[in-house]
């Protein structure tokens, strides 16, 4: 149901791969969308990737706003009644000093929750993650995690993405319930998300799937991929951000894990002509090259562990089931072909 041009959305983190999808159905629907840049020379690229996707971009601007400064944030909230904080650092390859990737999270998080508290507005939905969800804990079989429990950075080594985002969501709680509104926060938390693709960049995720269709991974490694569709966080997003119920609650996102053989072997059906790897990567040959490559020694802990998600919270909000994981992959290696990336 469209919404009147007065509910205004601070949607940050726009020119992003969820973002632009946010953006995209936040204005499908009818709202105002204050869309945040680290700097404006970039909003002529999203006015034009939105409008190509078919959006009516005339009820959108423009804040500039930085994670990691305290300029602008009142003004950018004048006038909203929710925000959509998307923004968060996400990087394949991870910093040596994992603070360059926690401290921007964690940091930004609390602007954003600080502005937002202090305009009043109706609800803050952040984009978290299953990295806040499923690490950290003993393997035990093919667990199922659920929107209880929480990543132990007690636990198993966790990299710095994954503490970013445990700590960034955590912070974020415990802001509204210092302020008494725990009910107007609601959170969304992904597995990796796949889906078509805006323009040409390819993001992170997508990344993956790149490796596969260009040929660059000789062999899979033994990693799960756990998906979801870009098409469903986006929907998520605006349903927490208005139904009474979602207020207070998080909602884990995911299909089902896949491993890197198993998207190979659905590339392969669809893209016979490209050199997509055939054979699996032995553990002890994935350890023995993470002696000399620190990002896969950072995910080591992921070989052979394909963890679960129960998305049934989620489905109840959408009020229907998840896009299949390979429906998702699919749509990703074919935007990736459509707009020449590979």
């Amino acid at each position: 149901m469209s919404k009147p041009s007065s509910d205004t959305v601070l949607l940050t983190g726009i020119s992003g791969f969820l973002g632009g999808h946010v953006a995209l159905a936040l204005l499908n629907a009818g709202y105002k969308v204050r869309g945040s840049v680290r700097n404006l020379a970039r909003a002529d690229k999203v006015r034009a990737t939105l409008t190509a996707a078919g959006a009516d971009i005339s009820k959108l601007e423009f804040v500039e706003l930085d994670l990691t400064a305290d300029q602008g944030w009142d003004a950018a909230m004048d006038g909203v009644r929710y925000l959509q904080h998307t923004a968060s650092p996400f990087l394949l390859k991870m910093p040596s000093d994992r603070n360059q990737l926690i401290g921007p999270a964690v940091a930004g998080t609390e602007r954003a929750i600080t502005a937002a508290l202090k305009a009043q507005v109706e609800r803050v939905v952040l984009t978290s993650s299953m990295a806040a969800i499923a690490y950290g804990h003993e393997k035990t079989g093919a667990p199922l995690f659920s929107a209880s429990d929480w990543t132990r950075l007690d636990g198993r080594p966790v990299n710095a993405y994954i503490e970013s985002k445990t700590r960034a969501e955590r912070r974020a709680w415990e802001m509204m319930e210092a302020a008494g509104r725990r009910n107007d926060l609601a959170t969304i938390n992904p597995s990796g998300i796949f889906g078509p693709l805006l323009d040409e960049d390819p993001g992170t995720s997508a990344i993956l799937v790149k490796r596969l269709l260009d040929g660059s991974v000789p062999a899979a490694p033994r990693i799960p991929i756990t998906v979801v569709d870009v098409r469903d966080v986006a929907a998520a997003h605006i349903a927490a951000m208005t139904d009474p119920q979602a207020g207070g609650q998080r909602f884990p996102m995911a299909d089902k894990p896949l491993y890197f053989i198993d998207v190979a072997r659905l590339l392969r059906t669809h893209f016979p002509d490209r050199k997509i790897p055939r054979l699996e990567m032995p553990d002890w040959v994935v350890r023995l090259y993470a002696l000399f490559d620190r990002d896969v020694r950072d995910n080591l802990g992921e070989l052979g562990y394909a963890k679960r998600l129960d998305s049934g919270p989620t489905i109840t909000l959408l009020g229907k089931s998840l896009v299949p994981a390979n429906d998702a992959l699919m749509a990703t290696a074919e935007s990736l072909i459509k707009h020449r990336i590979v």
